[in-house]
Formats: structure tokens, C-alpha cells, sequence
């Protein structure tokens, strides 16, 4: 694969939601909201401090892996009517053959969990990922999360009999 010209993330709107493009200086804003344990039950890890959110958002926000091979689209997720910061989502492309794939990512803050804003989030996302061209869409969720599993299917993901790292992949491609 060869270095190439990815789209670029530009503001997002929904009908609750607004998909604002990730910078460094959002780490303060959100690091306090994903320092909840809890949230990674079922992605891993554990909290970042505000250091380490700062040089991943550093990182994230160029657009682009290092080498070019990826492109790397990363948005904040706020509430329309409040402009509160309520999570993230993303979508890391890249090729395969001549056609762009898109692997999604999700994540909504505990209080704001359970309303539907993961799902219309990621639509959103989904909806300008397509008219950007990117159509083949895949998503890692853990086999336990069944509010993830909702979002996936409600993208339009089906389970596949695939896993990467405890996760099962879901895919439309």
C-alpha cells in the first residue's frame, strides 16, 4: 500500500448531535468524562491521564498514520442543544485493493449512555463516511456488549464468525 490523499473530518450535524473534529486542546474538556473505569469494561485498558489524551488527540488529529497508510477521522460528539461534550467516535480507513474500508468506533459517557446517541452518532458519521466514498464498514465489538452490538446493526453491520482480541468483527462490506 502506498500513501494517499484521505478525506479530512469536517463538522457533522444530526437531528440531536453535533460531530465536531477532534484537536489537542478537546483533552481537557474530555478527560475528566472518560476517566470512568467503567468504560473500559469492554473496550480495555484503563483511563488516560490528561498527558497521555493530549499526545493521543496530538496524534489523532494529524488526520493520518505516520506512514500515510491510514487515514484517521476522529470527532467529538456533543449535544446540539447543550454543546455539552457527551463522547466520541471514529473511523480509521483504509485500503483494501482499490476500495476504501472504514473500521468504526464508538463511545458515549456513562450519563448520556442509553438514549440512542452512540447509534446516531455513528450514523452520522456513517452517512458522510459514504459520501466521501467509503462504503465497506467494520467495527470490533466485545462479544458482552449488547448496546454496541445495536449500533452495529444499526449501521447496517452483521457479526461475523471473525475475533481480534476477545472482540467479534462486524462487518458490511
Amino acid at each position: 500500500m502506498e500513501e494517499r490523499d484521505w478525506p479530512t473530518a469536517e463538522i457533522i450535524g444530526t437531528e440531536r448531535l453535533v460531530l465536531e473534529p477532534l484537536r489537542v486542546d478537546h483533552a481537557e474538556e474530555l478527560a475528566p468524562l472518560l476517566d470512568d473505569p467503567a468504560l473500559h469494561d469492554y473496550i480495555g485498558g484503563s483511563p488516560a491521564s490528561l498527558d497521555e489524551l493530549r499526545e493521543r488527540y496530538r496524534r489523532q488529529s494529524t488526520g493520518r498514520s505516520p506512514d500515510g497508510r491510514e487515514g484517521w477521522l476522529n470527532w467529538v460528539v456533543r449535544h446540539r442543544d447543550t454543546g455539552d461534550a457527551i463522547g466520541t467516535v471514529q473511523a480509521t480507513l483504509r485500503l483494501d485493493g482499490d476500495r476504501p474500508v472504514a473500521e468504526l468506533a464508538w463511545v458515549v459517557v456513562a450519563p448520556h449512555q442509553g438514549r440512542g446517541y452512540a447509534g446516531e452518532a455513528a450514523a452520522g458519521m456513517v452517512g458522510w463516511l459514504a459520501e466521501q466514498g467509503v462504503g465497506a464498514l467494520v467495527a470490533h465489538v466485545h462479544p458482552d456488549h449488547r448496546a454496541s452490538a445495536r449500533v452495529a446493526e444499526r449501521l447496517g453491520l452483521r457479526a461475523t464468525d471473525e475475533m481480534a482480541d476477545g472482540e467479534v468483527r462486524w462487518a458490511a462490506l
